[in-house]
């Protein structure tokens, strides 16, 4: 049951940071919405992160094609790519995207409609890890109680 939680959830969050970082990279979807992507990603170059701290500043335009870029290429791996390593890379990688993207809203002064979408997205993507580390916990005690079984005939025998 798990496991086909974990697969949904992968391919689904996939496909939607696919289309987004599409949305954010190039205007063929819609105008309207690239336009309107452009006009919001000036605002959120002003707040990023230690810009001030380290005295940059941050092109709008490059910002809002890296993290375009970077949604499609973990998006492209968590519907794709059939290795868990590289899909938990590329979960944590759009957690902290989201988490730039929540604060990014907050600090803009958005109103909590625009920062609903993130939050929503961010807890998908934790509920994904956590769904992924039970499964990987559950495969390792199933491990180590065959070995243990393993090492009980072997000392049986030996008696």
């Amino acid at each position: 049951m798990a496991s086909i939680v974990l697969k949904s959830l992968s391919i689904l969050l996939g496909l939607f940071f696919i289309f987004v970082g599409i949305m954010k990279i190039t205007p063929k979807l819609s105008k309207d919405l690239h336009k309107d992507l452009r006009k919001e990603y000036v605002r959120y170059s002003k707040v990023f992160p230690l810009a001030q701290t380290l005295d940059f500043k941050v092109p709008s335009k490059w910002y809002r094609r890296v993290v375009g870029s970077l949604e499609v290429v973990c998006g492209l791996a968590l519907t794709f790519v059939p290795f868990a390593r590289v899909k938990q890379g590329a979960n944590i990688i759009l957690v902290v995207l989201m988490l730039m993207a929540v604060y990014s809203h907050y600090m803009v002064n958005d109103k909590f409609e625009r920062i609903a979408p993130a939050l929503v997205f961010f807890f998908m993507l934790v509920c994904r890890l956590v769904v992924d580390w039970q499964l990987r916990r559950k495969e390792l005690l199933k491990l180590e109680a065959a070995a243990a079984t393993n090492g009980e005939d072997k000392q049986t025998k030996q008696d």
